[in-house]
């Protein structure tokens, strides 16, 4: 009898051992299992704060473009151009919202995403809100929250937006421009989003725009185009004997101001666009890419008034601010390189090309008020194909999404103003041009203790 009760209780420190080892293995793994929750939780919780923040600071560009257009037209139309800036950014904020994002990310085919109305926060954050625990692991394994994702995207049609209204300053009208932005903010810059940053043909085709020097610049700059093609240059701007009227910036400092609220928002339009914020490969890559981006501005500067005074006749300092835009928006399509001196390459070209289209534009009577259209379409132009030296494009790709982009929105861009000039009429009356806009559609003054002449033809 005792030498049964001795071996019971053997067997059981025996299996309590056993037991006791046996959870003693199991225990890293369930360390690891805890580890591995933890780390894709943080992830989520950066990723999420990236969007968020670079989100807003380049929403913080829109005060930038606004500063640089109020700067640059004269002074009796500064306060339409503020008027348009925060109309813009409100009109990109709800197209987007209501039906822009869906149809350039929803269930992309080769051309286009889904056309169901409004976008919102998923189920899953829903139940998680709700108090739902359970929801939190299909949360964390979307990478980010859904909404941070919509918002960091939406600022970005608000920036190509914001190039049109620019170039065909003090001439527009605002209604007109209005339903111009509502267009392009709903349809024409989602259908090329989805083209390239939702899957569609041209991704599929291998096409390279990181940051959107054509997705965004190019849009904006063909869209522009069109639009001061239908509207004409402002009133005695060209001479009848071919020269061009100077029409240099009213507020120096507010328009330096809104290059370099620009500048500053550009490190998140392009690191932004790294779209993770999660591990120490991203982190890198960020850095990269912000010091590419100041590099490549800085030498678009000099480049542009080094070439100013053979170019244009003068040290130009309209020039040199544009250089900088130039070099950002060259730079936008491949930022993520390693060999930084390329940015450096890259933006000097592109601070040439802006110069040269500037010059081109006045020989062609094509009147683009802040330079727009050479700072943004055709330094963009020259970004898409650079991204070919460094950045992983390949040449007849490239130039064939620039083409394809630019037929596109050309097309569609001109015949909307088309048709609502002559259902509407977009320009504005001679007398409330002469007049200023500023007076003339809204009955108010930028600068009310100055007495504004209307200047003559």
């Amino acid at each position: 009898m005792s030498n049964l009760c001795s071996r019971r209780r053997t067997a059981k420190v025996v299996g309590l051992a056993a037991l006791t080892l046996a959870f003693l293995a199991f225990l890293p793994g369930l360390a690891s299992a805890a580890d591995s929750d933890v780390g894709l939780e943080t992830q989520f919780i950066f990723n999420t704060f990236a969007f968020l923040v670079w989100g807003a600071l380049i929403m913080w560009m829109a005060a930038g473009f606004t500063m640089l257009e109020s700067g640059a037209v004269r002074t009796k139309n500064a306060s339409m151009i503020c008027l348009k800036n925060i109309g813009i950014y409100s009109i990109a904020g709800l197209a987007y919202f209501v039906v822009g994002y869906n149809l350039m990310y929803v269930d992309v085919g080769d051309y286009i995403g889904t056309l169901e109305i409004f976008y919102s926060t998923s189920g899953d954050e829903i139940s998680l809100l709700d108090g739902e625990e359970a929801a939190l692991a299909a949360v964390i394994d979307n990478g980010y929250a859904v909404m941070s994702d919509w918002f960091f995207q939406m600022v970005f049609v608000a920036t190509a937006a914001s190039i049109v209204s620019g170039a065909i300053a003090e001439r527009i009208k605002m209604w007109p421009f209005f339903l111009f932005t509502l267009v392009l903010t709903a349809f024409i810059y989602p259908v090329v989003g989805a083209w390239s940053w939702g899957g569609g043909w041209l991704a599929q085709e291998g096409f390279v725009d990181f940051a959107g020097a054509t997705i965004v610049h190019g849009t904006g700059g063909w869209a522009a185009l069109a639009g001061v093609l239908v509207v004409g240059p402002r009133l005695g701007k060209f001479r009848e004997d071919g020269s061009v009227k100077p029409t240099p910036p009213s507020n120096v400092l507010i328009f330096t101001l809104g290059v370099f609220i620009l500048w500053l928002g550009w490190f998140a339009f392009n690191g932004g666009s790294q779209l993770a914020l999660g591990s120490a490969a991203d982190a890198v890559s960020m850095s990269n890419i912000l010091v590419n981006t100041n590099l490549s501005a800085s030498a678009g500067v000099l480049a542009a008034l080094a070439v100013s005074r053979p170019l244009l006749g003068r040290m130009d300092l309209f020039a040199g601010m544009n250089g900088a835009i130039a070099g950002l928006v060259a730079i936008t399509a491949g930022p993520a390189i390693t060999e930084h001196w390329w940015a450096v390459i890259i933006g000097a070209v592109g601070g040439l090309v802006c110069t040269l289209a500037t010059k081109l534009l006045e020989r062609l009577k094509i009147d683009d008020v802040v330079g727009a259209i050479p700072a943004h379409l055709a330094s963009g132009i020259w970004g898409t194909l650079a991204a070919t030296i460094a950045a992983g494009g390949r040449f007849h790709v490239q130039l064939f999404g620039v083409a394809a982009v630019g037929v596109f929105v050309f097309i569609l861009s001109y015949v909307v103003w088309r048709v609502m000039d002559a259902l509407l009429g977009i320009r504005v009356s001679a007398q409330v041009e002469r007049l200023g806009q500023d007076a003339g559609e809204l009955g108010i003054e930028s600068y009310p203790e100055f007495v504004l002449m209307p200047e003559e033809d």
